[in-house]
C-alpha cells in the first residue's frame, strides 16, 4: 500500500479532532508537517499527527507533501489556499471556504488555476437520506416543490462550547465567536451545512434574507438565525441554524403538488401520489436508502491517494455558499432581500 503525505496548515478548527482519528485510524496517510500562528497548538496537533512543528514557508516548501488540510480561522483561509495552490499541492479547507464571496471565489479561481484535487466539510451530501431525497428530486416525485426547509441546530452556546480555555489548547475554540475571525456567528457557522443541501437539491438562488437572535449573548455574535431563500426556480425555503437549541428534530421537509418528504428524529418520512410504495406512514428502512457516503474529509484523502471520480465539492460550489450566506447577513443587517454577489 503506498503512503500519502500531507500536512496541516491551522489546526484551531474544532472538527480537528475528528480529522486526526480518521487520520490515526488509517494507514495510507502520513502527516509529516503541522503549522499554526499558536506554536501551543501547533505542538499539541503535530504530537497526536505524529508530526513535526514547522514554519509555515517550511510547510508550503516541503517536496514530500503533496497535500494540505486547512483547519485555520477562516480569515486565513485566502492567503493559505493562495500559497498552497502556488505550491501545486491538492487542499482540503474548513467550511465555510471563505469570510464572504470575494475572498470566496478569489480561493476558488486560484484551486482551479492550479488544477489541484479540492475538497471541503460538507459531509451531510454523504448521508444516505439526503441521496434519497436527491434522487426524488431528480425524478420529480415532489412534482411542483412549493416549499422547503432544512435546519441545524445545536446546544453550543448553552454549554459554553466556545469558552475561553487558555490552557486548555485541544479544546480552545472561542475564535469562532469572533466574526473577525471566523466571518460568521451561529447561523453561518451551522447554517451552511443545511444551505449546502438545499442549493444542491434546488438549485441556485435568487434572492435571500434573514433574521439573527442571541439566546444567551454568551458570544457577543449572532447564535440563531432563520433565513429565507427564493431559489431561481420559484421555490420557497427556510434555514434554521443555531447553538441555542436543546433539540432539533425535524432536519429537512419537502413540500410539494405531488409528494412531501421530512427528516424526523434522523428518520425519513417519504410520500409521492406517483406510487403505492411510499405512502409516508413510516420511515424508510435502511436498506431502501442508497449506501451512505465516507465523510467528506475521508473521501478527499481517498481521491488525494489516487482513486477517481469521488463525489468531491468543487470549488466554486464551496464559494457560492458563502456567497449566499454573506446575502443573507446582509440581509439580516439591512432589512431588505439581497441577491448573492457571484
Amino acid at each position: 500500500m503506498s503512503t500519502t503525505t500531507i500536512a496541516f496548515a491551522g489546526v484551531s478548527h474544532i472538527h480537528i479532532g475528528g480529522f486526526t482519528r480518521m487520520i490515526q485510524a488509517r494507514k495510507d496517510i502520513k502527516v509529516k508537517l503541522v503549522w499554526d500562528p499558536n506554536p501551543t497548538r501547533a505542538a499539541y496537533w503535530a504530537k497526536e499527527l505524529g508530526a513535526t512543528v514547522v514554519d509555515e514557508a517550511a510547510l508550503y516548501a516541503d517536496k514530500d507533501v503533496t497535500a494540505v488540510a486547512v483547519c485555520s480561522e477562516t480569515n486565513r483561509h485566502e492567503q493559505i489556499v493562495s500559497k498552497i495552490t502556488q505550491a501545486k499541492k491538492h487542499v482540503f479547507v474548513e467550511k465555510p471556504l471563505g469570510m464572504g464571496s470575494k475572498d470566496a471565489f478569489a480561493q476558488a479561481d486560484a484551486i482551479e488555476k492550479a488544477g489541484i484535487i479540492f475538497q471541503t466539510g460538507y459531509f451531510q451530501r454523504g448521508d444516505g437520506k439526503i441521496q434519497f431525497l436527491k434522487q426524488q428530486v431528480d425524478k420529480g416525485a415532489f412534482g411542483k416543490i412549493t416549499r422547503v426547509r432544512g435546519s441545524n441546530c445545536h446546544s453550543g452556546a448553552l454549554g459554553g462550547w466556545f469558552d475561553a480555555k487558555p490552557n486548555d489548547v485541544a479544546n480552545e475554540w472561542l475564535w469562532m465567536t469572533d466574526t473577525q475571525q471566523s466571518g460568521v456567528g451561529a447561523f453561518g457557522d451551522l447554517g451552511t451545512h443545511s444551505l449546502d443541501i438545499l442549493i444542491m437539491l434546488f438549485g441556485e438562488v435568487e434572492e435571500v434574507t434573514a433574521q439573527l437572535d442571541n439566546g444567551t449573548n454568551r458570544y457577543g455574535c449572532d447564535e440563531a438565525g432563520e433565513g429565507l431563500i427564493r431559489f431561481k426556480s420559484g421555490i420557497i425555503g427556510t434555514l434554521a441554524a443555531s447553538w441555542n437549541d436543546l433539540a432539533d428534530p425535524l432536519k429537512y421537509n419537502i413540500s410539494g403538488t405531488q409528494g412531501h418528504a421530512s427528516v424526523i428524529n434522523d428518520n425519513l418520512f417519504f410520500q409521492t401520489k406517483q406510487d403505492k410504495l411510499h405512502d409516508g406512514s413510516q420511515p424508510l428502512r435502511k436498506s431502501e436508502l442508497p449506501t451512505a457516503l465516507p465523510h467528506a474529509f475521508e473521501l478527499w484523502l481517498d481521491a488525494i491517494g489516487g482513486k477517481k471520480d469521488l463525489p468531491l465539492v468543487k470549488p466554486r460550489e464551496a464559494a457560492y455558499r458563502s456567497a449566499v450566506m454573506e446575502a443573507m447577513y446582509e440581509g439580516a443587517r439591512t432589512k431588505t432581500w439581497v441577491k448573492p454577489k457571484v
